[in-house]
């Protein structure tokens, strides 16, 4: 885009949140455009480490209006993912603009101004989709800075071909420590560190059951119930790779280390331990650096009424999580909370004055 645009919505990301958003503006009739900064369909899956996988079937992690196909595998890899949001793209002949960057986001008056690296866009409702990738977290640790091996977070991640025959520091439990620790093991020696033992799911329990749950316990809490639940979003889903590594005895975590030192780590009874390595899968934090002109962002989050803004008019954010819907970022998810945003948003919009 050269010239400047308005439009009725603008959705900044267009990876699972993004695509899913579109499928119900698509319906609306509102003047919508999709911008996405990476240059190819597939949002965060594109940055992911090569083995990836889900943890539910493929039809229990499909976006509204389509079924994933079937993999070969009972678990979707990271390529059959990313193929597809892009035939999901194509299916629906959804609006998105690409690569664009968007650097800044302000409010004049009653409209949103974008500062891209294609130019300036203006809308009057914005949909911010963009997710945690962009954002990994790595807790403050004592001597962090002074350690002089490898750091990766999972976010940097992609095989364990760097690692062969080195010592390795796995840090943080949940499926992205399990997964890595399942595939680094194979080559080289591991350690893993969590703050308590990780819960292992049953074997015949997956990501469609934990989905399930959350909607349930979503309701019940609506209703002012309470309901029991095997497991969590967060547990440990025995897919093939874990599996494996159990039945190598690998699957074992230690308490956490006090600090780093320059060649390792330092554990609680004083003794020292050197490591090659250290990943850090210690989780994300939402990617809102863009909306940071806005002045309403507060210890990392924006406050938000299930996925609109409290603070400022005409905002709303998709995918982020649970603060924006439960299991709002995952792949089958985020179709309720999308489905929901748009149906405000176009409320929203038919309630302002021309």
């Amino acid at each position: 885009m050269t010239d400047q645009q308005h439009f009725d919505v603008i959705v900044i990301g267009g990876g699972q949140s993004g695509l899913a958003t579109g499928f119900f503006l698509r319906r609306t009739g509102l003047k919508y455009i999709i911008l996405d900064e990476q240059e190819r369909p597939g949002g965060a899956w594109l940055q992911t480490w090569d083995s990836l996988k889900l943890f539910s079937p493929a039809e229990h992690s499909s976006l509204p209006g389509w079924m994933m196909p079937k993999d070969v595998e009972e678990y979707p890899g990271k390529n059959h993912v990313i193929q597809y949001l892009s035939d999901y793209e194509m299916r629906y002949n959804l609006p998105v603009e690409r690569p664009v960057i968007v650097n800044s986001v302000s409010k004049t008056n009653q409209t949103f101004v974008l500062d891209t690296s294609k130019g300036m866009y203006t809308c009057s409702a914005l949909i911010s989709a963009t997710g945690t990738w962009k954002n990994p977290f790595i807790p403050e640790y004592a001597g962090r800075d002074l350690f002089e091996g490898i750091q990766l977070h999972s976010s940097q991640y992609r095989n364990e071909h760097e690692l062969i025959n080195k010592k390795v520091l796995i840090i943080g439990g949940g499926n992205s420590g399990a997964q890595i620790l399942a595939e680094v093991s194979k080559v080289a020696d591991t350690t893993w560190v969590t703050q308590e033992d990780p819960k292992f799911l049953s074997d015949d329990v997956d990501g469609r059951y934990l989905f399930e749950f959350a909607s349930k316990q979503y309701k019940a809490q609506r209703e002012g119930r309470e309901i029991k639940s095997v497991g969590s979003l967060g547990d440990v889903v025995m897919v093939e790779s874990v599996k494996e590594a159990r039945n190598r005895d690998v699957l074992k975590t230690v308490r956490p280390f006090t600090s780093f030192y320059k060649n390792g780590v330092i554990w609680p009874d004083g003794s020292k331990e050197a490591f090659d390595a250290v990943i850090w899968c210690t989780g994300f934090k939402s990617s809102l650096g863009h909306l940071a002109e806005l002045g309403i962002t507060q210890n990392g989050r924006i406050a938000t009424q299930d996925t609109k803004a409290t603070a400022i008019e005409g905002l709303w954010l998709v995918g982020y999580g649970s603060c924006t819907g439960y299991a709002s970022a995952t792949l089958i998810g985020v179709g309720r909370t999308a489905r929901q945003t748009v149906r405000e948003v176009q409320d929203w919009i038919g309630e302002q004055p021309l």
